[in-house]
This record gives structure tokens, C-alpha cells and sequence, in this order.
């Protein structure tokens, strides 16, 4: 049967490798809607090439060039947050949920509400909103698929079991480029080293989360919504050649591991086919050329992300939308050049000290939690600049 997809976030590495595996079987797919949030020209190039029927431009200010490019190729062209949450419920049978950060989160809650199958990339919306999302997903019946390396393995792992016989779930972390730099010499790190991650094509902010370590954190917590087995038998384990994508380990002590080519396009093809697979141009895993496989357990004093993340998954309620509205602004300050690389956790702790909501029942608590957050993030850091 031909599947009718959509892509929110084309442009992004995710959508991207999500658009190579769809025009590889172009006659499996049927295009209903691509996203993106300013790049009319990519968006509309994907659109022409993708036969999509829809363009959605996030940025109102950019929809006299998407509608521009789009000219005589048929694709209907729109603009907002408005049409974004239609294009969510335009009967798409998949839809790839990969905007960064929490823009995504009424898009990707509007798909759930629609049914279907929701491949799930943006973790942010599921930090920020997971009790809604899951329960969005249960009121309508959608299926949420893990597009992230970890959360696809597990899910992998999972398959025919039951969440009561696992012992642990087992996340693994490349450690990021600065495994084993002292905290004292990542003090002068540049945005520039921070995004050159040693094993992963990734955009600037999750590369940057990776560096910091703050993309486990966040992983965790998306970990414990999509795998409610207790946080306490969720576990982080760094390994840098980034092979063992996650690992479970049942009762019986059996443990079960997902290896792969550190390459996206392997978990999204899993979510774009399943519950059957799809070919891809990924490189096949050579072991013994890779020869050896390391371990070693993370270090909370040199990444105090870690330690932040497990309190606020511990918390719960409003504190992980605290959390990720903090590090999202404090990182997008760090890749303007106007706070170190250190400052982003410190920002990001400071913000969980001085700021509270109560737990959220519904979006618009989320997102107020989230702007009064951001906010703070903001005043904290012009306060360190004075």
C-alpha cells in the first residue's frame, strides 16, 4: 500500500535523510505536506522534487518567496502556526515530527490528535509535553515511533516483550567531543568545536546538546514516557564509537543491543516502514574493521546536564519544560558568542532554582511555563553580562 507521509522540519539533517529514503521508493510514498520554519528555497525545492501537494512555511514573513518559488508546480503554498497545525491534520497516514525544539509542540500534538503513526524526532516536545502527548496519542489511537538512534533501539529491543520482564534500559551517549577534556579546558571552547561532533551529522543546537551532554538528559526523560519502566532502571551508558545504539536487559539477565552504522537514515527507515523494512544506502556494519567497542560510565561532575535532566525527570510536572526552555535559550546565546560553553548549564540550573510552575493540564500551561522560563534564562544572563 502507498503511504501518505508528511515532514515537519524538511530542511533540518532529519527531514532531509527522511526526504533521500522516500525518493528512493517514490513509488511506495505519497507526499502530503512538508515544513519548514524559514528556508522557503529548500522547502521548495523538496516540494517539487517530493510531488508534495504542501509547502507550510513557519515563518509568515517568508511566504511571498516559498509561494514565489512554487509558482506553476503545483503545490499549494502556506504560511503560520496555523497552518502548520493543519497541515498536522491533513490525513497523513506517517508524519515525521522533526522541528527543533519546542516549535514543534502543537504540530506534533495536533498529528497525535489525527490518529495515524507519529514519527517522533523532536524530543523536545515530548520533554516539555510528554503526559499530553501520550495521552493525546491514547485518546486518538496514533502509534508514536522513536526516531532518535537510542529511543528506535530500544523500541527495537522491545519487540514481542513486556515492559514487566525489563530489568534496565540502557542508553548509550557517544560522550561528544569533549569526552576527555577536563572541565577546566572546556572553559574556552568555541561554538565551532562544539558542533563538530565526532561520529553524528547533526544540526547546530543538538550537536551543541551533545557536546554539553544535554541531549542524554533529554533523552532520559523521553525514555522514561516512552518506556515507563521507572526511572530508576533507566540508565546512561557512554560508549564513543556509537555502534550500540541503546540496549535492554530483561529479568532473565538476557540483554539485548541494537548496532548500527552511526548514520539517521537506519532508525528513520525503521520508522518509515514499520512494522516492515525498507532497503537502505546506509553502510553495512564492519566490526572487525571497528575492532573494538568501549564503555565507560558518565561523569556528572564534568557534564552537570546529566544531573539536571535526571532531577527534573524526577521532578516532573512543569520542571523539564523549565529545563529545556532554559538550555534552548542559553544555547542559542552560546552559538551567538555571548555566553561560554560552561555558562549554559549554569544558566540552565539557575533558571530551575528561581523559577516554579505548577503542573501543567493542558498546552497552554506548557507554554506558558516554557515562556516565563525563557524569560528567566534571559534576565540570568544579562545579569552575568552586567
Amino acid at each position: 500500500m502507498i503511504r501518505r507521509i508528511s515532514i515537519f522540519g524538511a530542511t533540518g539533517s532529519v527531514g532531509v535523510s527522511t526526504l533521500d529514503l522516500v525518493q528512493r521508493e517514490p513509488d511506495a510514498f505519497d507526499v502530503v505536506a512538508l515544513t519548514a520554519h524559514s528556508n522557503a528555497d529548500a522547502l521548495a525545492k523538496a516540494a517539487r522534487g517530493s510531488r508534495a501537494a504542501l509547502a507550510v512555511i513557519g515563518d509568515e514573513a517568508h511566504y511571498g518567496a516559498l509561494k514565489a518559488a512554487l509558482a506553476g508546480s503545483g503545490v499549494e503554498a502556506a504560511a503560520g502556526e496555523a497552518a502548520l497545525i493543519d497541515a498536522a491534520r491533513a490525513g497523513a497516514d506517517w508524519t515525521m515530527a522533526s522541528i527543533v525544539g519546542c516549535a514543534g509542540l502543537r504540530p506534533t500534538i495536533a498529528a497525535l490528535e489525527a490518529g495515524g503513526c507519529v514519527a517522533l524526532a523532536n524530543k523536545e516536545s515530548l520533554v516539555s509535553a510528554g503526559a499530553l502527548m501520550m495521552e493525546a496519542a491514547a485518546g486518538s489511537g496514533a502509534t508514536m515511533l522513536p526516531v532518535d538512534s537510542e529511543h528506535n533501539a530500544i523500541f527495537q529491543c522491545l519487540a514481542g516483550s513486556r515492559l514487566d520482564d525489563v530489568a534496565r534500559i540502557i542508553l548509550t551517549a557517544s560522550g561528544g567531543p569533549f569526552r576527555t577534556r577536563s572541565r577546566e579546558a572546556m572553559r574556552d571552547i568555541t561554538p565551532t568545536q562544539a558542533v563538530a561532533h565526532p561520529n553524528w551529522s547533526m544540526g547546530a543546537k543538538i550537536s551543541v546538546d551533545s557536546a554539553t551532554m544535554m541531549n542524554k538528559g533529554l533523552e532520559l526523560i523521553e525514555a522514561a514516557h516512552l518506556f515507563p519502566v521507572g526511572l530508576d532502571r533507566i540508565e546512561i551508558l557512554v560508549h564513543p564509537q556509537s555502534v550500540i545504539h541503546s540496549l535492554v536487559e530483561y529479568r532473565d539477565r538476557s540483554t539485548l543491543a541494537q548496532l548500527g552504522s552511526p548514520d539517521m537514515r537506519i532508525p528513520i527507515a525503521h520508522a518509515l516502514a514499520w512494522p516492515e523494512r525498507m532497503a537502505t544506502p546506509c553502510q553495512p556494519l564492519d566490526l572487525a574493521r571497528i575492532g573494538r567497542l568501549e564503555f565507560e560510565a558518565p561523569d556528572e561532575a564534568r557534564f552537570p546536564a546529566l544531573r539536571l535532566a535526571r532531577q527534573a525527570a524526577q521532578a516532573g510536572g512543569a520542571v523539564p519544560a523549565i529545563l529545556n526552555a532554559a538550555n534552548e535559550v542559553a544555547v542559542a546565546a552560546f552559538l551567538e558568542g555571548a555566553i561560554g560553553f560552561l555558562d549554559i548549564a549554569m544558566i540552565v540550573e539557575e533558571v530551575l532554582d528561581r523559577y516554579s510552575a505548577p503542573v501543567p493540564r493542558r498546552l497552554d500551561d506548557v507554554l506558558h511555563a516554557d515562556a516565563e522560563a525563557r524569560a528567566m534564562a534571559r534576565h540570568v544572563m544579562e545579569r552575568m553580562t552586567v
